[in-house]
């Protein structure tokens, strides 16, 4: 899918292919320098390799009940979301969903187009019928984004995340029906 940002930008989302594991891994690297509002550290990421993001890259184009769409800037992957299912019967019904943009890229509509892609595919999947998230709870951003879709907070777990400074955040489940 091809869109064009404020600034005339073209942005591109789509599937990633196994030659985008370098950029997903040198992206994900870059968000870890730049925000505490992921799991991973800085130097968790950097332990990170070209190998494992493509096996990681695999696990989503070798499973149907899953999705990771990236977002391109200039030939630069600036962002992803993706949605995981657990492989559980009881559970093949939901799935997880994870998005995450550089912030140099922030603000241009780029995660909104990445949720809009996503809800699609999810809301055509024939047995997903729920998407649930976790998001720390001192992220307004993104819980506005997710609202603005709207997902609902089902629970809160207090002091559930310890950001590197040492303070305590609360992690938010929230939820979205997909289908009826």
């Amino acid at each position: 899918m091809r869109h064009f940002l404020p600034n005339g930008e073209e942005l591109i989302i789509r599937p990633p292919v196994i030659t985008d594991a370098i950029g997903l891994l040198r992206n994900f690297q870059r968000m870890t320098q730049e925000t505490d509002y992921l799991l991973f550290t800085p130097g968790e990421a950097l332990e990170m390799t070209e190998r494992s993001e493509e096996d990681y890259i695999r696990t989503y184009l070798d499973n149907p009940n899953q999705l990771m769409l990236v977002a391109i800037v200039n030939d630069t992957l600036v962002g992803s979301v993706t949605v995981n299912h657990s492989g559980y019967q009881k559970k093949a019904h939901i799935a997880e969903m994870g998005i995450a943009v550089e912030r140099a890229w922030g603000s241009l509509g780029i995660g909104r187009r990445l949720m809009t892609a996503m809800l699609r595919w999810a809301e055509q999947h024939e047995k997903i019928q729920l998407i649930h998230l976790q998001v720390f709870g001192n992220n307004d951003k993104a819980m506005h984004l997710y609202r603005n879709f709207g997902f609902l907070e089902c629970g809160r777990l207090p002091n559930g995340i310890q950001q590197k400074d040492g303070q305590y955040i609360d992690l938010v489940t929230m939820y979205r029906r997909v289908k009826p």
